[in-house]
């Protein structure tokens, strides 16, 4: 049985201090995703609230429930100011008693646990109250279960006590070399969802120029619809927000933020666990350095309300867009033909946000054979899907699984080759394995699929979701620098989400390993290099070391554990450390390890094509040929056939192609060429290449 101590009025008078407590009682705390809210009644303060004289010096409250960390508690003045007082803290731990909330607590309620008996600097800054209002009407306490349907509480009972050592705002923020985000919600609880409309101001001023919080909004000043966003992360008191930019109606329209392309879908990602607050960005700048799609992104610090929340990510949501993913656009009118075939998006994740709409893989993950893998329908979204357009996508990832684990999945004209992009699965596969990311492969893995006469091999990505990577996750191997992300399942086979079969199969195949391997040799020469990674790091370290000291006054985490932190170094510097040294044990790993074997032909490769980006087949061939190479930017490249002799037999003219990947292929019917050897030439700017090919009887 648990005793608590009932809060009694106090009204205290001296000529050093003068304090009045008001007290209320509690009530349930119902477990069904609902916020509740309990009252106290003031009246009788004959001052205004502010921070010199007389305000709000604490909150006290008494409540039961056998999982802290479910709930998010809150202070609501009656001008409607609310501060966070805890969040996300306690993990599975029992109860809050005699919990009190002060500014100028010696220690946060972060480093704090269960029952939190003592006093405590709460999650938000209570001294923003004290900002010149009548303390006199109704306080309230906000109290939500953000884990329903599990575990029911009861708040005993509350008090607030004002007096003249009130609360002092623990940081004025004024300005910034980061963009300024300012959002006012009109009095409006963000929810999360569905979205409501409210107003946001962007200050930048150019780069290495001061952006001042009372500076005019001249990067937006407009409508929004916010709404909060995140599956795990919804846990962590510093929220996640996905907004789109609206018109006074409140109906959608594109908008450039910070430089950014003009679309109406964006991100504001808090990276609460991630106390670098840069691993997504990292990994976005490295998928991006491969010439693939990635966010883009601008760090930020953001205001709510008047309250500072701390430093941001403000980035693209992935969409199909011609400045995003790149693909054909998909109406409900398009179910035949070419049209039908592209442009798809799908993921490999959880529920969270989705309309359920989906189909599962026939074929079981290895390690774990009672769980599914499940493919989200996200362009067209599962509400405008059509059945015919559910049907192809499908039929075509499912044609990808049963070819990948047939018993000819390797044959260049007929395996799994047919069906996917190579490049693009070995450039994700050698980002989600040098970041270790923990949910790689499983959760957060998306697809895309052009149409047909674009290409129209399935391709994975975009990359998304890297806060928990690169040694930010103490559970299932994630903090190893040696061993496979992709073997998640040998770890962790009791997870729900696991890994396809697809990369074990993959890397049974010679070819495939091959370009592994070559992919590994040239990246890490460059932008994958040990010296590019860690100079990365330490060139937005700098930029980031004004703001990381206000996020964490805001946030006061460092030191302390946060799930799923493998260390919890005391400081900002620390955190860099330790990221930096992980990488390079990670990396000698890698370069160990990766399989496969590069076989230089020793040309030079100056130009925009690189010969361990070159693929040829079938070879030997019959009456054609199809070459598939990636440009890092837009070439003009030549196809030439020389016999044993050295003859020219057969050319394609010279033909301008733009960056990424390109397949190309070769009609060699009209040549009547004779079987037997011949050297295939490719020419784009200074860079020539040569392979071997021979032509069938």
């Amino acid at each position: 049985m648990r005793f608590f101590t009932a809060f009694t009025g106090l009204l205290l008078m001296s000529p050093a201090c003068f304090t009045q407590t008001f007290s209320g009682t509690g009530g349930s705390i119902p477990d069904d995703g609902n916020d509740v809210y309990f009252n106290i009644n003031v009246s009788g303060l004959t001052s205004p609230l502010d921070t010199a004289n007389f305000g709000l010096e604490s909150v006290c409250i008494n409540a039961t429930h056998t999982w802290d960390s479910d709930l998010d508690i809150s202070l609501v003045a009656p001008d409607g100011t609310e501060i966070l007082l805890v969040s996300a803290a306690g993990g599975g731990g029992d109860d809050f008693t005699n919990t009190c909330f002060r500014n100028n607590a010696t220690s946060s309620i972060t480093s704090g646990s269960p029952p939190f008996t003592g006093t405590f600097k709460p999650m938000g800054d209570i001294g923003l109250i004290n900002n010149g209002q009548n303390g006199n009407g109704t306080w309230r306490l906000h109290i939500l279960d953000t884990y329903p349907f599990a575990d029911q509480g009861n708040l005993i009972n509350w008090n607030i006590t004002f007096g003249n050592n009130p609360a002092v705002p623990l940081l004025l923020f004024t300005s910034s070399n980061l963009p300024i985000v300012v959002i006012n919600t009109n009095s409006q609880a963000i929810p999360d969802e569905p979205k409501i409309v409210c107003d946001m101001g962007i200050i930048y001023n150019g780069p290495n120029v001061r952006n001042y919080v009372s500076d005019p909004f001249n990067h937006y000043n407009g409508k929004i619809a916010i709404e909060i966003r995140g599956s795990s992360s919804q846990m962590f008191p510093k929220k996640s927000y996905g907004f789109e930019t609206v018109d006074s109606t409140g109906m959608q329209i594109d908008s450039s933020l910070l430089g950014m392309p003009r679309e109406h879908d964006w991100i504001l990602n808090a990276n609460y666990t991630d106390k670098t607050l840069l691993r997504n960005t990292l990994s976005y700048w490295i998928s991006n350095n491969m010439n693939h799609y990635a966010a883009r992104t601008q760090h930020v610090e953001l205001v709510i309300n008047g309250q500072y929340k701390g430093v941001y990510i403000l980035m693209e949501k992935i969409k199909r867009d011609n400045n995003r993913v790149n693909i054909s656009r998909l109406d409900t009118n398009d179910n035949a033909g070419d049209s039908l075939t592209g442009g798809y998006i799908i993921k490999i994740d959880k529920f969270t946000g989705n309309g359920n709409g989906y189909w599962s893989s026939p074929y079981p993950p290895p390690y774990n054979t009672s769980a599914s893998i499940d493919f989200l329908y996200d362009y067209p979204s599962d509400l405008l899907i059509t059945a015919q357009q559910k049907n192809y996508i499908q039929a075509y990832v499912d044609s990808f699984e049963d070819v990948l684990a047939g018993p000819n999945f390797t044959d260049t004209a007929t395996g799994y080759r047919k069906y996917i992009s190579t490049y693009s699965f070995i450039d994700y596969f050698l980002v989600n394995e040098l970041s270790k990311n923990v949910d790689g492969y499983r959760i957060s893995t998306y697809l895309h699929k052009n149409k047909a006469s674009s290409g129209g091999k399935l391709k994975i990505g975009p990359v998304w979701d890297y806060d928990i990577a690169w040694y930010n996750a103490n559970y299932c191997g994630g903090s190893n620098p040696s061993g496979w992300a992709y073997d998640f399942g040998a770890v962790c086979p009791g997870d729900n989400w696991q890994v396809p079969f697809w990369w074990d199969r993959l890397l049974q195949d010679s070819n495939f390993t091959n370009k592994l391997r070559c992919q590994w040799e040239y990246f890490k020469t460059n932008m994958l290099s040990i010296s590019a990674l860690h100079g990365y790091i330490d060139s937005m370290a700098a930029y980031l070391g004004e703001g990381q000291q206000r996020n964490f006054v805001q946030w006061p985490i460092l030191g302390t554990y946060v799930w799923p932190n493998p260390a919890t170094p005391a400081t900002y510097q620390g955190e860099i450390n330790n990221l930096k040294q992980w990488i390079t044990s990670r990396w000698n790993w890698l370069d160990a390890n990766i399989p496969g074997n590069c076989y230089s032909i020793g040309m030079p490769e100056s130009g925009p094509v690189a010969a361990n980006q070159v693929s040829v087949y079938p070879n030997p061939f019959g009456s054609s040929i199809i070459i598939e190479l990636f440009l890092d930017r837009g070439a003009e490249i030549r196809i030439e056939v020389l016999n044993a002799l050295g003859e020219l037999v057969a050319m394609v003219p010279a033909k301008a192609y733009g960056a990424g990947e390109q397949v190309i292929g070769v009609d060699l019917d009209g040549y009547a060429l004779p079987e037997g050897m011949y050297l295939l030439k490719i020419t784009s700017g200074g860079t020539v290449i040569t392979r071997r090919i021979m032509k069938a009887g």
